[in-house]
């Protein structure tokens, strides 16, 4: 048995794991309230079932799906194929956005509800907590545009909107492709039940939101894909400028506090919050329509 460590976590430490009886993933949780494991791991049980591209989890003996190392609680899923891409080009946001409608689809019939861990109370005791270190880092701009933005969003509601269980952490970092088709989706440790165009707004922001780019044609892209397997409510056309804003401010947040209140991972790394900053200014003054 071989195995080597994967330094894309945020959440979680992941391992490459090679056996006789092939490839696996290891994860170890690390920052996971572990009564809600067992919520994920049938979720990735019931999503392949219904013909998601995403890794299955390996029983135990006893049938457990989860075990204990060394005090933390772990898991081995199965390998996918393909790898994952820094940059999408058309064909591959338009697989991508049908390989989420897909999800949303097949989750549909799946029992269990998780609330969203960073909703608005969330959102709110966040940015209280990062306003002061965002503006002695960042500058006034920053700390003003945060609190701008917040009084934007408890303006509004999004309940209205269709729902279920979304992905709510779709980077490109947990999409895999063959050439240009999506062939997993990894990574739901942020699932929950949601507006599923709150997923897509995350997804859009992170696969074809680049800023000096021809932004407006990707987006069309993405949502093409999507519609052609789901689609969209005029209400749900309506939210997304919104949404997208919302999807922003949601990452810049969580980023700025990963970057003010840093935690040591064997095997994680922070990442940039300026880059969903600019996201969100980008947002604020387009229209997507």
């Amino acid at each position: 048995m071989d195995y080597e460590g994967i330094a894309a976590g945020i959440e979680n430490s992941n391992f490459f794991v090679v056996t006789g009886r092939g490839r696996y993933v290891l994860t170890i949780f690390e920052r996971m309230n572990a009564d809600e494991l067992p919520y994920f791991m049938r979720l990735m049980r019931h999503l392949a079932e219904e013909g998601v591209p995403c890794p299955d989890v390996m029983p135990k003996r006893d049938g457990s799906l989860l075990f204990d190392m060394g005090g933390e609680q772990g898991c081995i899923i199965s390998c996918l194929p393909g790898r994952t891409l820094d940059v999408l080009n058309e064909a591959q946001l338009r697989s991508s956005g049908a390989a989420l409608a897909n999800l949303h689809m097949a989750g549909a019939s799946f029992d269990e509800k998780r609330e969203n861990p960073a909703g608005s109370t969330w959102l709110r005791e966040t940015i209280a907590a990062v306003m002061g270190g965002t503006r002695d880092r960042y500058g006034n701009e920053a700390a003003d545009l945060l609190q701008d933005e917040l009084h934007f969003q408890r303006k509004r509601t999004w309940d209205h909107l269709p729902g279920g269980v979304i992905h709510g952490d779709l980077f490109v970092d947990n999409i895999l492709f063959e050439e240009n088709s999506v062939s997993g989706i990894i990574d739901f440790y942020y699932a929950h039940d949601a507006p599923y165009a709150l997923d897509i707004a995350i997804a859009l922001n992170a696969q074809a939101v680049l800023p000096g780019s021809d932004d407006q044609s990707r987006v069309k892209t993405y949502l093409e894909g999507y519609q052609c397997m789901r689609k969209l409510s005029q209400a749900e056309e309506n939210a997304l400028p919104g949404l997208l804003r919302l999807a922003a401010l949601r990452f810049w947040v969580s980023r700025l506090y990963d970057a003010l209140f840093p935690r040591c991972g064997a095997m994680t790394q922070t990442k940039n919050p300026e880059e969903y900053r600019q996201k969100l200014l980008l947002h604020r003054s387009l229209d997507y329509s």
